[in-house]
């Protein structure tokens, strides 16, 4: 019977694989970084946070970049305490950008306050030991465009403040969203093209995320192997954006990719962000957690991630 197209594809990345395997099989010895981020925790404390995390035994966490405005958020000097206490150090900040603080707004009060969100998370993304942030180049939770100019207004805010990562040794990670979501940059060919256009050493790396690939792109694996060495983090949650192993995700195949990209390294990370469905995750910012639910969240997509990927590296 012919394969199926995805069929084939998976077959490239496993023959990839199976090359790094038999001709470098020491580049294998090191498992992926896992983080999580805890955003989609609601108002839970960081230290029940981090306290979950250690259990699950995760040693990264993707802080949610909460510094909305000069009295909000985190404070960097509490942070270390508060994770290191469980042994828990900083990923990278995951950015937060709605209608409120919008690179691409047509209301130049809108992108104002993204600049001045990224004059204040950018530093502390630094302050806490993170390597990078998250930049959305259209507001999450608006899917239609304003006009034909959003990139263009886009790529001019965030490049008149591009130096801030260069000054802060942190790496500017776009993401690609789907286009239920937002109203730019909905795959990692389009976030090329905004990086390219944008013509920064501070915007160089993308943030993948494995829910709004598999609307996307034609094939997840073959679109992580597209980001290269620009992949710095990747968001993962099964199909339905639930637990890992809740869904029909095919978490071997991509774990083969990361592994031949050789994401198996300092700086790399695959990021746990399972929100659950929705047009507009950023309500789950502000939800009231259930910690039973948040503990068997956590503790059963860390466990099937490294049955997968154990599985995968051993055959």
């Amino acid at each position: 019977m012919r394969k199926q197209n995805f069929e084939v594809k998976n077959a490239k990345i496993s023959q990839q694989f199976d090359t790094l395997k038999k001709t470098y099989p020491e580049g294998l010895r090191r498992r992926l970084n896992l983080s999580w981020s805890n955003w989609g925790f609601g108002l839970e404390p960081l230290a029940d946070s981090a306290k979950r995390l250690e259990k699950a035994g995760l040693s990264f966490i993707e802080l949610h970049g909460n510094h909305y405005g000069p009295d909000l958020g985190y404070k960097p000097d509490e942070i270390p305490k508060i994770l290191g206490d469980h042994g828990i150090g900083v990923s990278g900040v995951c950015g937060m950008f709605s209608a409120d603080n919008d690179l691409s707004s047509n209301r130049a009060v809108h992108r104002q306050a993204a600049i001045d969100y990224l004059k204040r998370e950018v530093p502390f993304t630094q302050a806490v030991g993170g390597t990078y942030l998250l930049v959305v180049p259209a507001a999450v939770g608006r899917a239609g465009a304003y006009d034909a100019m959003e990139f263009d207004r886009s790529t001019e805010t965030l490049r008149g403040i591009a130096d801030l990562f260069v000054k802060h040794k942190v790496k500017a990670a776009i993401e690609p969203i789907r286009s239920a979501e937002t109203s730019l940059t909905h795959t990692v060919a389009d976030a090329k093209r905004y990086i390219a256009a944008l013509n920064h050493p501070g915007v160089a790396h993308i943030n993948g995320d494995v829910y709004h690939m598999q609307s996307e792109e034609s094939h997840i694996g073959e679109a992580l192997l597209e980001a290269g060495e620009m992949l710095v983090n990747l968001h993962f949650a099964d199909s339905n954006r639930c637990a890992l192993g809740q869904g029909s995700l095919d978490v071997d195949t991509i774990i083969r990719a990361l592994y031949a990209l050789g994401y198996n390294s300092e700086g790399k990370y695959v990021t746990f962000e399972p929100l659950g469905p929705g047009g507009d995750p950023y309500p789950a910012m502000y939800g009231k957690p259930d910690p039973a639910k948040l503990d068997a969240l956590v503790l059963d997509s860390v466990r099937y991630f490294r049955e997968r990927e154990e599985s995968v590296v051993s055959q």
